[in-house]
């Protein structure tokens, strides 16, 4: 560690570098109702707008814009803040900045400029962000490419968090290293609590779009079905129909015939008669 290294702060390892730390200037209340407003009016005004463009939304669909739409604002402006001001968080006093402070006390690899976390931090930023607003332009549209998008979504989220656990469980269980504090807020709350909700409802979401596709594709096979066998019934309509046709010539030619019968008949009657009256 460099001798002029900075550790007065409240973050694990306590050794960490964080160079000009300052602590949060606001309180917690005040950072937490400051972010929760931002994010209720940003889904809130997505919803409306989203209700004004298809009235026939329903509820479930309602809900998953607002997942996504949540999604979309911590990945691209939540997070988007971490990956272009990660070197300046620890002086800073704007309101992500002091949110991102107080988050680090579950994580402190938010504070040191991790190498791991900007880069899965800023793939988060460049794919995850523009994909979940793609997936709430789809569900208000009802666009049969949502479900495949949700699904890359959700397997996304799911191993994004597996990495984010895996990489503090190996550092901790092989290195001895802990990021974050051990209080139940820091460790329980913060750390395992809010980032389980990215594993139960993008598994619930993911089980949705796997579930969707496969109702289609199995309606696309009984579509398959039905249309094999209007094909074979066309052309078995077809063969009767080819049938009845020779029926009918057959039946002409036997009309003609029985015509042509009858003219003989009455020939023969004819000639029989001749003699008849030559007599």
């Amino acid at each position: 560690m460099s001798p002029t290294a900075d550790t007065s702060h409240p973050y694990f390892p306590k050794d960490a570098l964080i160079p000009n730390y300052m602590p949060n200037t606001a309180s917690l209340e005040v950072i937490l109702r400051g972010f929760a407003g931002l994010i209720v009016v940003f889904i809130a005004s997505g919803l409306y707008v989203a209700k004004r463009i298809n009235p026939a939304l329903q509820i479930d669909e309602l809900a998953a814009v607002a997942w996504f739409l949540l999604c979309f604002f911590l990945h691209a402006f939540f997070e988007g803040y971490f990956v272009l001001y990660h070197n300046s968080l620890a002086a800073s006093q704007s309101l992500f900045a002091q949110l991102w402070k107080e988050y680090a006390l579950s994580d402190s690899r938010y504070m040191t400029s991790d190498p791991f976390m900007l880069c899965i931090e800023s793939l988060t930023v460049l794919l995850w962000a523009p994909l979940c607003f793609a997936i709430v332009i789809c569900i208000i549209d009802r666009n049969r490419m949502r479900y495949p998008l949700q699904i890359i979504m959700c397997v996304g989220h799911l191993f994004g968090v597996a990495l984010y656990y895996g990489t503090c469980f190996f550092e901790y269980r092989y290195r001895g290293i802990s990021h974050s504090r051990p209080e139940f807020l820091y460790y329980w709350v913060y750390y395992l609590g809010l980032n389980a909700a990215w594993v139960v409802l993008p598994a619930m979401y993911l089980f949705n779009g796997v579930w969707s596709v496969n109702s289609a594709m199995q309606q696309l096979d009984s579509l398959d079905s039905v249309t094999q066998l209007l094909t074979a019934t066309k052309k078995e309509v077809q063969l009767c129909y080819e049938r009845v046709e020779e029926a009918k010539k057959r039946i002409k030619q036997l009309k003609q015939r029985s015509t042509d019968l009858r003219k003989e008949l009455k020939g023969l009657e004819s000639e029989q008669k001749s003699p008849d009256t030559i007599s």
